[in-house]
């Protein structure tokens, strides 16, 4: 009791030296919004402590905007960004332009004779086939590879890189604050003037990105089935990755016409956090961003998932640890709930005073780890609040699903305690305030929550949602959530090597 009073303390002293620097009102004198005449949002914070800027580039276009038969495309998208422009990666972007068209006729005319449904003439396939490499050879040889990535590096760029979730793509990377300009030019001229060069070199890359990931590795392989056994009707069904059918069959111009469906003003915020005065780099951010093209927005709307109405369950049978996993349906982040699922996520998991993990690990020692967590597979959308535990040797993922099960039930019929309650209160707060100490961190939060909310203020207004959990939200939400027939189950378990050979894993 001595500890865990010390504990309250000393995390309770960490947010009140934190908030005192950083709430609403603190970031409202530093923080400058502004919506451009062609629809996209810029977001300026200034702070001076050090001479440099982060930005973040938040488009609300993900893998569950990827048209049918073309999965995996956002993502693919997202390796082209690197590409460079009709400026930068190229020798002489005219003589490029018409190679790729060339790229493309040619592609198209191999696609054609390959998915030929019947009578496929082999020998024109491959005359096909062949037309089309060489096309790309002769589209190649205009390119300057890593043009792009080059600039950035030798203005001192780090951490350059991008990431694409099934809700947003999100490209970002720190700059010295005397290369704002650059940064603006070269930020918005890939998305003024993308360039779909070594399309079918980089799809090769992420064909082998879905091997390594998905293909040859248990916990891709059963995280696919899993997700796509849970959503049987919403585009969360679909991997993010890409189906490997649809990787070898979409187009450079397929893209193309992706980017100029979701990769619009009115669909993009732009962040920068660091050391610019928002009256000298507003000007800047207009003059570049400013120039892209306004469009009409995309319909949004999804299938909605129905009601689950029975367990499911997906077993792999590998050479592999062995895992459980399951998941239940819970609204998207919107939901009046969202808090109290984020407060039953700390309860269970946050470190080893959690309920999984004092249980599992510390008392029954069956498993190595255990928690649970919302997002799966986002959290845009209705997605999943899943629970997961690693059995230690010896033990079975039955043993693990009773193990949480019996964890949850606890949830459902007791209330938690005074001390849980205020742990997980003080934990959210300190945890938030921890996420914008740095550019990078604060540039992401700031961005993602004006993306998604149009006010990056819901920031902070998730500490107030979270002071007021209560014990009894936390059992009504568990009650109506962790039931059976909303659960979807995923195992791996684990099976000897044959005698002499090597064996695939299989799911049932």
């Amino acid at each position: 009791m001595k500890h865990r009073t010390i504990q309250l303390f000393g995390v309770a002293l960490l947010f009140t030296a934190l908030a005192a620097a950083q709430d609403i009102a603190s970031f409202e004198k530093k923080i400058t919004v502004k919506k451009l005449d062609n629809g996209l949002t810029v977001l300026i914070c200034e702070r001076p402590e050090a001479p440099v800027f982060s930005f973040y580039t938040h488009v609300d276009a993900g893998s569950v905007q990827d048209p049918m038969g073309q999965t995996g495309l956002a993502h693919m998208f997202e390796h082209m960004a690197f590409k460079g422009t009709e400026a930068i990666g190229t020798t002489n972007y005219p003589a490029e332009k018409a190679a790729l068209e060339k790229v493309e006729t040619a592609y198209a005319a191999y696609l054609q004779e390959r998915d030929q449904p019947a009578k496929r003439d082999e020998a024109r396939l491959q005359e096909l086939k062949s037309a089309w490499q060489a096309a790309i050879k002769d589209a190649n040889q205009y390119v300057k590879s890593n043009e792009f990535t080059e600039i950035v590096e030798r203005n001192g760029g780090q951490d350059i890189n991008a990431s694409t979730t099934e809700d947003e793509t999100n490209y970002f990377y720190a700059l010295p604050a005397n290369r704002l300009e650059l940064w603006a030019y070269l930020e918005s001229e890939r998305f003024l003037h993308p360039v779909m060069r070594q399309f079918y070199d980089e799809r090769n890359v992420v064909i082998e990105e879905r091997r390594m990931r998905v293909d040859s590795n248990p916990i891709g392989r059963l995280l696919e089935q899993f997700t796509t056994a849970a959503f049987q009707a919403h585009s969360y069904h679909r991997p993010g990755i890409g189906w490997i059918s649809d990787l070898n069959s979409f187009s450079a111009t397929d893209a193309r016409k992706f980017f100029d469906t979701y990769y619009i003003p009115s669909n993009m915020v732009v962040t920068v956090v660091g050391d610019v005065k928002a009256a000298q780099a507003m000007p800047i951010l207009e003059k570049y961003f400013g120039r892209i093209p306004s469009h009409p927005k995309p319909d949004e709307r999804t299938t909605t998932e129905p009601p689950q109405n029975a367990e499911r369950r997906v077993v792999l049978h590998d050479m592999a640890q062995p895992i459980y996993l399951e998941g239940y349906h819970r609204p998207d982040y919107r939901g009046q709930d969202d808090a109290v699922y984020d407060a039953i996520a700390d309860l269970m998991s946050n470190g080893r005073t959690s309920r999984l993990y004092r249980a599992l690990v510390r008392d029954k020692k069956i498993a190595s780890d255990s928690a649970g967590f919302s997002g799966l597979p986002g959290n845009k959308y209705p997605h999943l609040f899943a629970f997961y535990a690693v059995p230690l040797p010896g033990h079975k993922p039955d043993e693990m699903a009773d193990a949480i099960h019996a964890e949850i039930e606890r949830i459902k019929k007791e209330d938690i305690s005074d001390d849980e309650l205020k742990m997980i209160k003080t934990r959210a707060k300190a945890n938030l305030l921890r996420g914008l100490g740095d550019n990078d961190g604060l540039s992401l939060q700031l961005g993602l929550f004006q993306a998604r909310f149009d006010d990056w203020r819901e920031l902070f207004r998730q500490v107030d949602k979270i002071e007021k959990v209560s014990k009894a939200d936390i059992r009504r939400v568990a009650n109506q959530t962790f039931v059976e027939t909303n659960r979807t189950v995923g195992i791996i378990e684990t099976i000897a090597p044959p005698a002499g050979g090597e064996q695939n894993g299989g799911a049932q």
